[in-house]
Parts: structure tokens; sequence; C-alpha cells
């Protein structure tokens, strides 16, 4: 009987021994890895993201593709017991999910406009007298300035005002328009006209070449009146243009130019009227450069363009030319050679005619354009 109770004993001090033991294999020591062979990255674990990839930083420095399917910062893809969570470039395993740090965005940098090289001066002589109270020349391809005097002046445009009421038209409305004139007729004391009637049935193509060949006033009305529906509502457009072109020094109260209170441009800004439309319109460059038009609408007529430059000088292309008793002389003139085109600007001349050759002769023999 003693020795059945000491067998017993003993093999239930065996069997509690062997139990602790198998309990202490089933525990790693501290600091041994659960996995066999290298320990797991990012890049060892198998993952199933959608979207197109982006180029993220994973754990310990390595760079992968990784990318999150849609908007949300967050995506998990499981892996036994815990998961791994995707944030913007980052994947962590962890046993707890953990709060997603905020996301961080870079200002995206601005995209360089790439800058045009203007011409280069290699003449020595020096700007020609002229008479104008105000001028610029500009180099048609970069906008660079070749000669300037008072160029920002606020001053009254004449005619030239036309140039941005052509703008206009051409961006509100469609030139093959039939248009049935109607203008206040009181307005054209003292105008230079295209010579349309009260209802007259023409094309908005030839109101153009009325408003910039014969200067018609009739015609800036007419076209006023046909895009806009009054010359008030015109005007805000005009305005509204040189505000979009950051043109600050122009201001309009009318599409015609004729003397008015508030009624202004500088030779810079309209230089940088023609441009635009000169870059912008094939229609606006054939105005420029017509020397004349015929009307066919419900009457025929030939109408002529008054820019003797066009005539005068080689190379001429363009664009308007005023006069009024208190803008005097005005002119926005193009000329192009070699496939340079260089832009006058003169206000308050007394002389167009020989002002304008006598600058843009001096642009053409002492800038040269590279290729």
């Amino acid at each position: 009987m003693r020795l059945r109770t000491l067998a017993l004993l003993v093999g239930t001090v065996c069997l509690a021994f062997l139990g602790e033991l198998a309990l202490s294999r089933a525990d790693p020591v501290p600091g041994t890895p659960l996995w066999s062979g290298a320990s797991p990255t990012a890049s060892s674990i198998p993952l199933s993201v959608n979207g197109p990839a982006e180029e993220r930083l994973a754990p310990g420095g390595r760079s992968g593709p990784l990318s999150v399917d849609g908007p949300t910062p967050e995506r998990q893809a499981t892996g036994g017991e815990g998961s791994i969570r995707i944030f913007r470039g980052l994947v962590s395993p962890s046993a707890t999910p953990t709060q997603a740090p905020s996301p961080t965005s870079t200002p995206a940098l601005p995209t360089p406009t790439p800058t045009l090289a203007g011409p280069v001066k290699v003449g020595q002589a020096q700007p020609p007298p002229i008479s104008a109270e105000s001028a610029i020349v500009v180099d048609g391809e970069s906008g660079a300035v070749l000669y300037e005097r008072n160029a920002h002046l606020r001053l009254p445009p004449a005619s030239t005002t036309k140039i941005v009421t052509a703008l206009v038209a051409l961006e509100r409305g469609d030139p093959a328009d039939r248009v049935q004139v109607r203008y206040d007729a009181t307005e054209l004391v003292d105008s230079t006209l295209m010579g349309i009637l009260v209802g007259d049935i023409v094309t908005l193509e030839d109101l153009l070449y009325g408003l910039m060949l014969p200067s018609g006033n009739d015609a800036a009305l007419a076209i006023a009146n046909h895009v806009a529906g009054s010359k008030e509502q015109f005007v805000a457009l005009m305005n509204q243009k040189a505000a979009e072109l950051g043109l600050p020094d122009s201001h309009f109260v009318n599409p015609h130019g004729l003397d008015a209170d508030e009624h202004y441009s500088s030779a810079a800004d309209l230089v940088a009227f023609a441009r635009y439309g000169m870059a912008r319109y094939p229609l606006f460059v054939r105005l420029s450069a017509a020397k004349y038009w015929e009307v066919r609408g419900s009457r025929s007529w030939e109408i002529y363009n008054l820019n003797k430059l066009l005539s005068l000088y080689k190379g001429a292309d363009g664009v308007k030319i005023g006069y009024t008793d208190l803008a005097l002389r005005t002119i926005v003139a193009s000329a192009t050679r070699d496939g340079h085109r260089v832009f006058v600007a003169l206000l308050r001349s007394r002389d167009l005619w020989t002002d304008t050759p006598r600058l843009l002769d001096y642009a053409f023999s002492n800038f040269r354009w590279s290729g």
C-alpha cells in the first residue's frame, strides 16, 4: 500500500514537471524572432492596393511604388492577428491599429513660364527725335521694350480705341452674324463713317472692316448694340477686357474713341491690346493689314483704309490710326521684316508719317534677333 502511494506521488510530480517544461517551450525567449529567416519588412508582406502607383517611402528608408485606392488616405491589408495600415507613403505593421497621422500636403510649385529672348541692341545709334508726347517700341514676339517715352501716360487714344472694340467683338460675336444696323446718329457729329444706314443688313465681319479701315464710328455703335445690346453694356466689356489683360492705364466710356471725360489709354497698353489681337485672332491680323474691303449686305460698296503707313513703309501690316482735337494724331503701327514684327504706339503726335517710320527704322537697324 505504501509502495503504491509512493509510486502515484512520483508520477504526479513527473507530470507536473513535464507540463511546466512544455509551457516554457511555447513562449520564446525575449529577443528571439517569431519568423525564421530574415526579419519581415514592408516589401516582404504582400499587399493588394489598387490605383495608379505613386512613389512612397516604406519603413527602413526603402522607396517603393505604393498606391492608395481613392482619395481616402488610409487603407488596410490584413495579415494574421495584426494589420498593415497604409497612410500616405507609410506602411507600418502593428498589432493594434493606431490613429492615422494627419496628412500634410506640399504646395505645388508654380510651373515656370518660358520667356522668349528679345532682340539684342547691336547698333550705336540713338533713338530718333519725334514729335509725339508718348511713344513706345515693342518687339512683337517677346514683348521686349526697345524704346519708350512716357509710355504709361494716360492720354486720349482717339480711334485707336477701336482696337479694343474689335477684340471684344471677336471674342463675343460671330463674324458671320447677319446684323440689322441700329445706332444713335446724334453721337456721330464730326465722325469718320463706314457709311451704314439704320436698318441696313450686313455681317459682323463687314462691320469690323468698317470699324478698322475707314474708322467708322457708325460701325462701332452698330457692333456694340449687336454684341452687347447697348453701348453701355459693351463698354463694360471693354473695361473688363482691359482688367483681364492687366492693363491699368486704360478706361473707356465709348466704343469709338471720341473725346470724353474718363476715356483714356496709354501707348504701352495700346500695344499690349494689339499684340494680343495679332496673336489670338487671324481675322484681327487681316483687319489690321487690309487696304480695302467690299461690303456686301443689303447694299454693296467699297471701303478703304485710312492708315497710309500700309503703303508708305516696307513690311507695314497694321494696325490703327486716330485723330481728335484733344488727342491729336495717334497710331498703333506694326511692321514685319525677316519674320520679326515690331509694334510702335504714338499718342499726341504732330507728324505720324515721320515719327512712325523713324522709330521702326531705329528698331530694325539697331537690334538683332536670334534665329
